[in-house]
């Protein structure tokens, strides 16, 4: 009967401690915005041109759609989480690819960044938005990995994927 009095003051000291503790602030304030800015913004402003995307599983339209909203929060680690269920239903969509090189370069892991792009580049299409956000993830990736050349040679070859219509038709 003595026990019980301590171990509930235990009980309550642990949740009690469990509740101050904080997570460190991740990436997300200062990643988050570069990815747009760097990589899926310009890809956008140029995407008039053909574009090719893959067919998709439903599940897997879904479970993009969690990635996507998971990400706006800033969680980064559910979002990949979601990417990796994705891939294990279609391992070979460019699109879930450069989702996941973008959430690790979120992540600061840009070798992983640099993985999943390349990956996404060559079994994904050769022109369009994709092809685009592969280049500038790349560009971004080995900016960060200390290659400054790969970098700016990464970014010349995102103009490229964008296959426009002449301006006077």
């Amino acid at each position: 009967m003595t026990h019980w009095p301590r171990q509930i003051l235990a009980w309550a000291l642990v949740l009690l401690l469990s509740g101050c503790a904080s997570t460190a602030p991740g990436p997300s304030a200062t990643q988050q915005p570069e990815v747009e800015a760097r990589v899926r913004e310009p890809a956008r402003q140029d995407s008039d041109g053909i574009q090719v995307f893959p067919l998709q599983n439903p599940a897997v339209k879904e479970l993009l759609a969690d990635a996507s909203n998971a990400e706006q929060t800033g969680d980064y680690g559910q979002a990949a989480s979601y990417l990796e269920r994705a891939l294990r239903i279609q391992p070979r969509d460019p699109e879930i690819l450069q989702s996941m090189a973008e959430v690790q370069l979120q992540m600061q892991d840009y070798e992983q960044a640099l993985n999943f792009a390349t990956r996404s580049y060559d079994i994904g299409p050769r022109v369009g938005e994709i092809c685009s956000r592969n280049w500038r993830t790349i560009s971004v990736s080995k900016e960060y990995l200390g290659d400054s050349k790969g970098s700016v040679d990464a970014e010349k070859k995102a103009a490229v994927c964008m296959n426009t219509k002449p301006r006077g038709l």
